[in-house]
């Protein structure tokens, strides 16, 4: 009887091989949507889940409030760890580390530059760090190192990596101890190569030297693995206090509380507002995830339409079937397995769509996903996924097809009633609906990213490039040698250095106090040092005073504040003003506009400039706009060949710093925009097809029609007027929905676009042009043929 089943099927199938293409066609795209989309959010949800202790580890933030406002800092001071492990039993293990931070590493002529952390031992326990070479108690000792496999291969080849001598930054002997697999690419330490004791970091670095018993200053990470069967809520409860006891009376002012954030909630809940979780990458995660079914049920309302609407051809089938004995059951079993066929055909295709867009797909997410062939759970899910779809798109054509009155079908032509046809219009209503609102949504999307990316950023970051001072010959190198030999290249404009590059921000410092301040205000600062040449290489806009100057010895107690300092801290007659800090006093010699740091989309912090030339660690260099990039970074690297033989030249624009900072939300457009492209072809491809079937059932009336002299455009109206209308009514319920969604969605900025009218009319203009010229074609087609054809036979 199956066999019988299928074989019907597979006959209707050939039978009707237009109907068929676009069934196939159309849920193979839906499913193939749903399928790449299925495995990126597998990707997302299953983040660092290669790490044996998932379930147990998580790393320490703190809350402190500045001016009544709750932020959340993933740092902590160096003595963290000692005192976790003292007095606090319920952390299995405790593990500080440095910040992932790019070093050079060099062996003989080869030297490259790759990310590395210091880390205490118990590090490579937590985080269940699998070795292919070397023991699993390594990091204890102070001159050593381990590498992953990638990096052990691009520094030694296929040789031996264990016991070579390699050098960090050129100044440090580290011994190679052992080789660790690489980090997963969907784990938080995938771009990790270097793991160096942490006792080597307090040897080299001074200023954790200076602090291991500092509560005050935080810049450090702590890991912990909670005991298992020990909930966090309790150990929150206890290490919540520790902050607030252990630092200055003065630092009591900021209401610090500790807080344990579990790697389970690392990647998709990384979001804090006011000191609260409030969700993050999750959101993103939810919203393609509803993408993924609605383009899939899109797919699968072609099929419903298509095979309801084809309900005349298959009247007869049904009523001789019924009348030699089939009960509705059977018919009802046969109409689902020719929509389980039609299903696991496109599934086929569907996998090839796959396949041949999954290069694309990885290139456009940042990720290296595979089909996983070899996995059961794949092909339990796939067969799963296949029968949900078929009964999805089959079981109301079946239960439609299957309820036809045998007699009433026999007697003659079965034409639809007049209401028969109501759910197919509600399904091309909520086709387009959908369809509708994910072009709104791309186009807010996409405005807010362009709205975000044009705000002012204070300075010019145009040929703009930083170089990082990590070796001792840069770090030695006095700054107006290297300016001039810069200079002299011809190539570039100016030259400057700063402690921090000003896509990163200032350091956070709070203690600055002036004549008429609050004495209960408790407000942080962005600190930047930089030295002479600052402003004129990045571009400052001064609105007020002047920039550093060599013919002031005084500006080194001088400071330059940003607008929303001045604001703080009182516009009016700021020039000159004191300002104290640690007991030093520094006076205002300038107002810059306000320049975006760390974060385009968060408020900008009050900004203070200081003069040092003790803390410089970023080089910054202007490249001069009548010289072509690549001869401009040509010459400044033999400037640097020659200044620091030890290192590669390594470099970074700083407009694709900024630009990095938008990559989230860029992803959200593309993938909304694709998503929708095909939301929009799938739909069409139902209309074309319904539209197809509308004129080759009415081809007899359209025949009479021209013979009594109507014209193509008259007809072409008749037939294109009802569809028109649906996607008219899709409009008026798809623009409301979507505007409350997507203003929702932007409330999550700070800084955001308005929602436009004329999105909304560019949407529904859109839509029904897209509507009119699918449904033309074949209104067309329909409206000049030849009358005599389709009027020669009852």
């Amino acid at each position: 009887m199956i066999k019988n089943y299928f074989k019907i099927a597979w006959r209707n199938l050939i039978k009707s091989k237009g109907y068929s293409a676009i069934n196939i066609g159309g849920l193979a795209v839906g499913m193939a949507v749903a399928m790449l989309i299925g495995f990126w959010i597998y990707d997302e949800i299953s983040f660092n889940k290669s790490f044996k202790n998932y379930e147990q580890l998580g790393q320490l933030y703190q809350n402190r409030t500045f001016d009544g406002k709750i932020g959340t800092y993933n740092i902590v001071p160096i003595p963290m760890g000692k005192e976790l492990r003292t007095n606090y039993p319920d952390f299995e293990d405790v593990a500080m580390t440095s910040r992932a931070n790019e070093h050079i590493i060099a062996f003989n002529d080869v030297k490259i530059t790759r990310k590395v952390m210091y880390v205490e031992p118990a590090f490579t326990r937590m985080f269940s760090l699998k070795m292919l070479q070397g023991a699993q108690n390594i990091l204890e000792g102070v001159n050593e190192i381990v590498l992953s496999g990638t990096m052990a291969h691009a520094l030694f080849g296929n040789a031996d990596p264990m016991g070579k001598i390699v050098k960090l930054d050129n100044k440090t002997s580290l011994s190679v101890t052992g080789v660790f697999e690489d980090f997963s690419k969907s784990s938080e330490f995938s771009d990790i190569d270097l793991l160096v004791p942490w006792a080597a970091y307090l040897a080299v670095d001074e200023m954790a030297k200076a602090n291991v018993n500092n509560w005050g200053i935080n810049d450090w990470i702590c890991y912990v693995q909670l005991n298992k069967n020990i909930a966090l809520s309790q150990v929150q409860a206890k290490v919540k206090p520790i902050f607030y006891q252990k630092i200055s009376n003065e630092g009591k002012a900021s209401k610090p509380e500790l807080l344990i954030h579990p790697m389970n909630k690392w990647h998709l809940y990384d979001n804090f507002t006011n000191g609260i979780n409030e969700g993050g990458r999750i959101q993103i995660v939810w919203l393609f995830g509803f993408i993924g079914v609605f383009v899939l049920l899109l797919a699968c309302i072609n099929f419903m339409n298509l095979s309801t609407a084809r309900s005349e051809k298959r009247a007869k089938e049904v009523g001789v079937r019924k009348a030699i004995g089939s009960v509705r059951s059977q018919l009802i079993y046969q109409f689902l397995s020719e929509s389980l066929l039609v299903v696991f055909l496109a599934s086929l295709v569907s996998v090839l769509l796959v396949i041949v867009s999954m290069p694309w797909f990885n290139n456009l997410t940042g990720k290296q996903m595979e089909i996983p062939w070899a996995n059961e759970a794949f092909w339990i899910i796939s067969i799963g996924f296949i029968f949900t779809t078929g009964l999805l798109s089959g079981s109301y054509p079946a239960l439609y097809l299957s309820s036809f009155n045998p007699v009433r079908v026999l007697k003659g032509p079965f034409k639809d009633g007049r209401f028969t046809s109501l759910p197919r219009k509600m399904l091309v209503v909520l086709q387009f609906t959908v369809s509708v609102m994910l072009i709104i949504g791309t186009i807010v999307v996409y405005q807010q990213i362009q709205y975000i990316k044009n705000r002012p950023i204070g300075y010019d970051n145009n040929r703009l490039i930083f170089i990082k001072k990590n070796t001792p010959e840069l770090n030695k190198l006095n700054y107006e040698v290297l300016r001039n030999e810069l200079l002299t290249t011809n190539v570039v404009e100016n030259m400057s250095e700063s402690e921090n590059a000003i896509t990163t921000g200032g350091a956070l410092n709070t203690g600055f106090a002036w004549e008429g301040i609050n004495p209960k205000s408790n407000l942080l600062f962005s600190v930047q040092r930089i030295t002479h040449d600052e402003a004129a290489t990045l571009g400052f806009q001064f609105s007020e005073g002047r920039d550093f100057s060599r013919n002031f010895s005084t500006d080194s107690s001088a400071i330059i504040l940003n607008e929303t300092a001045a604001a703080i801290i009182g516009r009016k007659g700021i020039l000159n003003k004191i300002i104290m800090n640690e007991n030093k006093k520094y006076q205002v010699i300038g107002i810059v506009k306000d320049m975006v740091g760390e974060s385009p989309y968060s408020p900008i912090l009050p900004g203070i400039y200081l003069l040092d030339y003790n803390n410089r660690n970023i080089i910054n260099i202007k490249l001069k706009a009548t010289v072509s990039t690549g001869t401009a970074l040509a010459k400044i690297a033999a400037v640097f060949k020659k200044l620091n033989p030890a290192a590669p030249f390594d470099y970074k624009f700083a407009d694709k710093e900024l630009s990095v900072k938008f990559a989230s939300d860029e992803l959200i457009g593309k993938l909304a925009t694709c998503f929708g492209i095909l939301a929009i072809f799938i739909s069409c491809l139902g209309l074309f097809g319904l539209a197809s079937f509308v004129a080759e059932q009415r081809s007899k009336e359209i025949g009479i029609r021209k013979v009594l002299g109507a014209s193509v455009t008259t007809l072409c109206q008749l037939l294109s007027k009802e569809f028109l209308v649906l996607v008219i009514i899709s409009c008026v319920i798809a623009i409301p929905v979507s505007y409350y969604f997507m203003a929702d969605w932007l409330q999550k900025y700070e800084f955001r676009t308005n929602i436009s009218w004329w999105i909304f009319a560019a949407a529904g203009l859109g839509a029904l042009m897209i509507t009119l010229l699918t449904v033309s074609f074949q209104a067309i087609k329909a409206a000049i043929a030849n009358p005599v054809k389709s009027l020669r036979t009852e």
